[in-house]
């Protein structure tokens, strides 16, 4: 099975989050989730098949803590008003999700119940967000240029034989 045939096969995973940003969320299609992944994770090298290589990024904060306190305050601290954030999952089977970074910030509980490895991407800041459960969080600016990953941003688990 191909990475865009196995893309949003398991959208229950983002239910209960969709059931509490209603309309507001957007769920992408494989090639929003490409294109976005193109802008963002594909500009980080890879470390195993769910881990950015934070190695030449511009790292600007680094936490322990993994909880939607943490992601609060994160967010808060550099996306802008109305800004889009795009959420992506550590499978590719969970599809990915946009929606105004607020959103992300009031209902960061619902947004880390999804998915125990996650990225945002703060589009207007270019800022990423990894998250890794037990491991903390990572923020770094997006580098310019281009992509670094294998695939074009295709990082994401053995769920889809990287």
């Amino acid at each position: 099975m191909s990475a865009g045939e196995m893309y949003g096969t398991y959208p229950e995973e983002i239910a209960t989050l969709l059931d509490v940003v209603g309309e507001s969320a957007m769920v992408l299609s494989f090639q929003e989730d490409r294109t976005f992944a193109a802008l963002s994770l594909g500009r980080f090298g890879a470390v195993g098949s769910c881990r950015l290589d934070w190695q030449g990024a511009e790292v600007i904060e680094r936490c322990e803590a993994f909880d939607a306190s943490q992601l609060r305050r994160l967010v808060g601290t550099y996306a802008g008003a109305n800004e889009l954030a795009v959420l992506f999952w550590g499978n590719l089977a969970v599809p990915s999700v946009a929606l105004e970074a607020a959103l992300v910030a009031s209902h960061a509980e619902a947004v880390l119940d999804c998915s125990p490895v996650c990225w945002i991407y703060l589009t207007d800041c270019a800022v990423l967000i990894e998250f890794q459960d037990g491991e903390g969080l990572t923020a770094a600016k997006v580098p310019h240029g281009r992509s670094r990953s294998r695939r074009g941003g295709a990082l994401r688990g053995p769920w889809v034989g990287n």
